[in-house]
């Protein structure tokens, strides 16, 4: 079994993938390893290019979308931290299971995703699929996925590749 050296962490900045972050972390503690942070912006601006009255961003917008996004991802850790964990940070524009499993493809040298679940469930689950799912069902490497409730007796799955 080839060792963990770095774990990748997608993030929505919601509380459950700042949870998966922290708990990424102490494995990135026990395991010696670094870590990577990806964000996706999703692409609204595609879907909106089909209705009547769509006008392109400007090039400041997206350079200023791009910024504020760095911003707030390179913050989910402090300077300590950043060089503890040797950290990246990735932002990307599209769907976010293909962009995060094509950085991980990209990379290769992914060992371990560490994400949250969504926490939809029923008819919203099915229809939809979440991107939890599709990252544990295409990943190359083991993907390890957190409960979004911050309950005490929350349960972490794993499935190795």
């Amino acid at each position: 079994m080839k060792p963990v050296q770095i774990i990748l962490v997608p993030t929505d900045f919601s509380p459950a993938s700042k949870r998966a972050l922290r708990y990424a972390c102490r494995l990135a503690d026990a395991l010696g390893a670094s870590v990577h942070i990806i964000h996706v912006l999703k692409n609204s601006l595609t879907q909106a290019a089909f209705t009547e009255n769509y006008a392109p961003p400007s090039g400041d917008f997206l350079e200023d979308l791009d910024r504020r996004t760095r911003a707030e991802l390179e913050s989910q850790l402090s300077a300590k931290d950043k060089a503890k964990y040797s950290a990246t940070f990735i932002v990307r524009a599209g769907a976010p299971a293909h962009e995060i499993l094509e950085y991980v493809n990209e990379q290769g040298a992914i060992d371990l995703v560490v994400m949250a679940t969504a926490g939809r469930g029923g008819a919203a689950r099915l229809m939809m699929g979440s991107v939890a799912d599709k990252i544990v069902r295409a990943a190359p490497c083991p993907v390890l996925t957190r409960h979004p409730d911050n309950r005490a007796h929350a349960k972490s799955t794993f499935r190795a590749a």
